[in-house]
């Protein structure tokens, strides 16, 4: 395992690759810390900014990969979800609507970090060379 492909990767790639892993990382941490607190309000939006980050960065993260589809793949539709789905999960907390707040954050999380994330691990992708090397 090594650093060194991401870290010669562009900086929007770098961007988007360590904003999703330390939202990976903060959103686990929410999920099993206590709902309603100070602390979990706090944590939540740093990791809506991260996921923000994450979405809108990945607009200019394209590659081989994206060429039978355009300049973007099919996975760039996890950051349209995502960027919807966002600031209707957070206006489900501010209204209490806690069911919906739930369901759609792990969506998000599930959805947008941990499948899209699984597919950044394809033979001749950045964080494959990263986890398994050439």
């Amino acid at each position: 395992m090594s650093l060194a492909p991401l870290l010669n990767a562009p900086w929007i790639v770098q961007l988007h690759a360590f904003a999703a892993m330390a939202a990976l990382v903060l959103g686990a941490v929410q999920f099993a810390a206590p709902k309603g607190t100070l602390p979990h309000r706090t944590v939540g939006w740093i990791w809506v900014g991260l996921m923000a980050t994450v979405a809108t960065a990945s607009f200019w993260v394209h590659g081989r990969h994206a060429a039978p589809f355009g300049l973007w793949s099919p996975i760039h539709y996890l950051s349209i979800f995502s960027l919807v789905m966002l600031p209707l999960a957070v206006w489900a907390a501010h209204r209490h609507q806690v069911r919906s707040h739930k369901i759609r954050m792990i969506s998000i999380y599930v959805g947008a970090l941990v499948i899209a994330g699984l597919f950044t691990f394809v033979p001749g992708r950045i964080m494959h060379q990263v986890a398994f090397g050439n």
